[in-house]
C-alpha cells in the first residue's frame, strides 16, 4: 500500500450514518480482560514477557 497524503481524506474517510446502516448499535463504556475457562500452569505464572515466544 502506498501512503499519499494528497488523497488520504477521500480514500480512508467517508460519511457514514449508522441508523441507515446498522439495526442497532451497542456501546460498552467498561471492559474487562478475558479470562480462560480453565487455569492452566502457564496461566498462573502471570503474564508473558514481551518477547515471548523467545527465541524467534
Amino acid at each position: 500500500m502506498i501512503y499519499r497524503p494528497r488523497t488520504e481524506r477521500q480514500s480512508h474517510y467517508f460519511r457514514a450514518r449508522v441508523a441507515d446502516q446498522f439495526d442497532a448499535v451497542i456501546h460498552i463504556d467498561e471492559t474487562r480482560a478475558l479470562e480462560p475457562l480453565e487455569r492452566t500452569a502457564r496461566w498462573t505464572e502471570g503474564e508473558a514477557p514481551e518477547t515471548y515466544p523467545v527465541g524467534l
